[in-house]
């Protein structure tokens, strides 16, 4: 109850407390609640039926009969449920001895064969039900052995024998599933065999069925939602054109398939343009609204339906503000919904008279849409949905046109144009052209000219409309006046758009020549690198050829020295810098790794990227990462081998690489990205070596809206992918759960959630916003996640890092403190920014950052530290 009294909507909440007080058995409790929830939801079958056997029990007196009887009444409009219509005809039998009871039963059993009396595979147990109702009538009239009827008698006997006939023809003429055996019980009961008439019916229903057995076979073994076969039942039916059939499968459709707003907006048109029966077709835009609320299109479809059928007015303004209430996922919904109820209003006023309520009405509802839209949508959207202020531009030309009054429509085009719209050409153009048909010359003058001067998107062609209407309609000095205002307007922004040019040519050439210099740079270091290399070399034959230890040199394997710092060519790949010490011997686990790895890293023709994966986000902690991640990763495939990466002293790094015997294992590897290893989240990605491929960027997940996904805040630290599946599977069918955790695998408290489509998606938005978690109220939306403007040319982020500084000959290590104070690492200049996760080049600031780039070491006196002091 508590649930229920924050969230009247949750539908699961709903069935947890009927199925609780149907346990304890608290009847009048139980009634209410189903009550309830029925004035909310369109009940299942299987809860109707639940809800009526209960009834039935509970009123076993006859007074009470017609009570159950609305029950009915209001369970068989749901959904087209034979089963439920057969429980009807069945109950009502019961009631067969009081005044009029056995017509009642006969209008229900023919009620019940028009609603479910064409569906193919469970219809005919109503028609036998009904069929069999009569045969006991019939034996009730039958005389005993012996006994003559009179004439009364006879002529009831024979009206009962032709009732039975007739509910044989008209069943042989309907298709069914197996219809052979009731064409057999018809010639078996017949004393005078079957007609000619009704064989030739019976042979075109088989005909029929013929066409129809694939489609049902198809359904027979289709998983639901079986949308697909549906919709090619629906297309046959809709070809062969038998309006009662398209009827009967689309509402098989939607028995099956009650949330799908496409589904219940294709029947409802259907409806509205072939059959155009009014109680049929209300019902069903009803039940639609009912089903899935929160789709605008359905209450559009509705409002216009109601007026096309000529509903009361009070009629069609409460189901307005149903649909006000019913919680759209878009704020231009509400505008759409707003312009239809508008529209309507608008064809009741009869506008030959100066004044009438309504057009008090009409205007009255305009001014409440313009607050709608400002409170209650932006305050939910953070937007008003209308930018183009389309209603009040609506509400304008109705003033002008029907009610003559250009004043008003002035004054709202004032309004329109202070809601940042004055800069846009079509919107002036709109303005003018209004005054053009229902102002004067004066006011479309001055509506141009201030065009001219507030248009940035297109003032070219304000000002040719404006120097076009003083051809026509003005002085020569309107003229002169408007070449002057053009000119000038259109030199500004000319000159504008020369310098917004030139920029943009500036930060083009210094992008190019930003590229350049890094590219330069990184051949300078290479070039470097290649030297030093050779340089070790050099000394390292030497110190062999003068080592006489005896210790056993092996010249062929290539083997890297021990200060060779990081492993993976392309990663780090950077040798240590002189003065560098290796490793103490006696850490010999150490040792082996580091060794293990620089024998893997002489031998770049085993490796194949292809057929590889890079692992990160590891635990540095992580003990024996090789055989642990071949546990991981033998699922996935043969795996050739597992370079796990080592810092100098035989720390694990975090990252490594897997190779595979295959390129097939790559695919499922990938699937493995975010599964936990030790407490953390463990990301797997492509192998691409970055020298080849710099551009390379690898984003998994979309930027998009994603419309049959939704996205969770606010849930409890403590909550797991079980949890959020047994909370969100009722709504619909939950394809993939993503928790977003951050990189040390603390969860964020979000979520993304994907269901099989658009409609069960929509559903869970609309129930579990709001909702409770372990004391946490959780928000739910449409996943709509941010762009990411990491890649884009012109994105750019605060670089706030202090600058890399470049040592001498003698190099220092990497846990080495500077004793140089933190004020005068940071740069002088303006902060420098990052174009497409680049550092942008920077000047040095201070005469010592000029040097070090230089790669100079000039020691600085106490007078220089104290200029650089005051300096900053």
């Amino acid at each position: 109850f508590t649930e229920l009294s924050i969230n009247a909507f949750d539908y699961n909440c709903h069935i947890d407390l009927i199925k609780l007080l149907k346990q304890e058995g608290e009847l009048v409790r139980l009634r209410k609640a189903r009550q309830k929830m029925s004035e909310l939801f369109p009940l299942t079958e299987e809860i109707w039926l639940d809800w009526l056997k209960d009834e039935i029990r509970l009123t076993e007196e006859e007074p009470n009969r017609e009570k159950v009887y609305e029950l009915f009444e209001t369970a068989v409009i749901d959904y087209i449920c034979p089963d439920i219509w057969l429980e009807y005809a069945q109950y009502s039998i019961g009631g067969m001895g009081s005044p009029g009871g056995m017509d009642k039963v006969r209008s229900i059993f023919e009620r019940a064969v028009t609603a479910v009396g064409l569906h193919m595979t469970k219809g005919h147990v109503v028609w036998e039900a009904y069929r069999e109702f009569e045969n006991v009538m019939l034996s009730t009239v039958q005389p005993p052995p012996g006994r003559i009827l009179n004439h009364e008698e006879q002529e009831l006997l024979k009206t009962q024998i032709e009732r039975i006939h007739t509910l044989f023809r008209r069943q042989l003429a309907v298709p069914f599933m197996d219809m052979e055996a009731t064409y057999a019980e018809y010639d078996e009961w017949s004393e005078h065999g079957v007609a000619d008439t009704v064989i030739h019916q019976y042979k075109k229903a088989l005909q029929q069925m013929a066409k129809c057995k694939s489609f049902e076979e198809a359904l027979i073994v289709a998983e639901p939602p079986k949308l697909a076969e549906y919709q090619s039942y629906i297309d046959f039916e809709l070809k062969e054109g038998d309006p009662a059939r398209v009827q009967i499968i689309f509402e098989r459709t939607l028995a099956e398939n009650c949330l799908v707003p496409d589904m219940w907006a294709k029947y409802t048109t259907y409806l509205d343009r072939q059959l155009k029966i009014k109680d049929m077709v209300l019902s069903s835009h009803e039940r639609a609204v009912r089903n899935c609320p929160w789709t605008m299109g359905l209450w559009k479809s509705y409002l216009l339906a109601l007026e096309r059928h000529g509903a009361d007015h009070q009629t069609v303004s409460d189901v307005f503000e149903k649909a006000l209430n019913a919680g759209f996922i878009q704020a231009t919904d509400y505008v759409e919904i707003w312009q239809a109820y508008l529209d309507y209003l608008r064809r009741r006023v009869d506008f030959s008279k100066e004044s009438s309520k309504e057009l008090e009405e009409l205007r009255g509802a305009f001014s409440r849409s313009l607050d709608y839209m400002k409170q209650d949508v932006e305050e939910r959207f953070s937007e008003s949905g209308d930018s183009s202020c389309i209603i009040m531009q609506i509400w304008a030309r109705i003033e002008a046109l029907h009610c003559k009054n250009i004043q008003k429509a002035r004054e709202l085009w004032d309004s329109i144009m202070t809601k940042g719209n004055a800069k846009y050409a079509n919107m002036w153009l709109e303005y003018y052209n209004l005054e053009r048909s229902y102002g004067d010359p004066l006011h479309c003058r001055k509506a141009l000219h201030r065009a001219v001067q507030c248009t940035s998107d297109y003032p070219e062609h304000v000002s040719e409309v404006l120097l076009t209407f003083e051809r026509v309609e003005g002085s020569l000095e309107d003229w002169d006046v408007a070449v002057q205002k053009t000119e000038t307007r259109l030199n500004r922004i000319n000159v504008q758009r020369a310098k917004v040019a030139e920029k943009e040519a500036n930060l083009a050439g210094q992008d190019v020549g930003r590229a350049d210099q890094r590219r330069k740079t990184k051949a300078d270091k290479k070039g470097q690198k290649n030297v030093q290399k050779g340089t070790r070399a050099g000394e390292k034959r030497k110190a062999e050829q003068d080592d006489n230890s005896g210790t056993k040199r092996h010249r062929g394997n290539g083997n890297q020295p021990s200060e060779y710092m990081e492993t993976e060519t392309g990663l780090s790949g950077r040798n240590a810098p002189p003065g560098y010490k290796p490793a103490a011997h006696g850490n010999k686990r150490a040792a082996a790794a580091v060794h293990k790895q620089n024998d893997d890293d002489d031998k770049p023709e085993l490796r194949n990227d292809n057929s590889s994966v890079f692992i990160s986000n590891l635990a540095y902690t992580l003990e024996e990462p090789e055989a642990k991640l071949r546990t991981q990763f033998e699922t996935c495939g043969p795996v050739k081998q597992i370079r796990p990466v080592f810092g100098t002293k035989g720390n694990f790094k975090g990252y490594c690489y897997v190779q595979f015997e295959s390129t097939v294992s790559v695919a499922e590897a990938l699937k493995l990205d975010r599964r936990e290893v030790e407490g953390r989240p463990m990301f797997v990605s492509p192998c691409v070596d970055k020298n080849k491929n710099p551009d390379f960027k690898m984003f998994k997940y979309n930027t998009s809206m994603e419309k049959q996904k939704i996205f969770i805040s606010g849930l409890p630290f403590s909550c797991n992918k079980e949890q959020l599946e047994e909370i969100c599977k009722s709504h619909g069918t939950v394809k993939d759960i993503r928790l977003v955790t951050y990189r040390s695998g603390k969860p964020k408290g979000l979520a993304y959630v994907e269901f099989a489509d658009e409609a069960q998606a929509s559903q869970a938005v609309l129930k579990l916003d709001g909702m409770c978690v372990e004391d946490n109220t959780i928000s739910v939306a449409i996943s709509n996640p941010p762009s990411r403007n990491m890649d884009k040319p012109g994105s750019h982020r605060l670089m706030t890092d202090m600058p890399r500084q470049v040592f001498g000959a003698r190099g220092r290590g990497r846990t080495q403190l500077s004793l140089l104070p933190r004020s005068l690492h940071r740069q002088s200049g303006s902060v420098s920014k990052v174009e497409n996760g680049t550092a942008a080049e920077r000047m040095p600031a201070t005469a010592s950052e000029a040097l070090n780039a230089a790669g100079e070491t000039k020691p600085l006196s106490n007078s220089d530290f104290a200029r650089m002091l005051l300096s900053k």
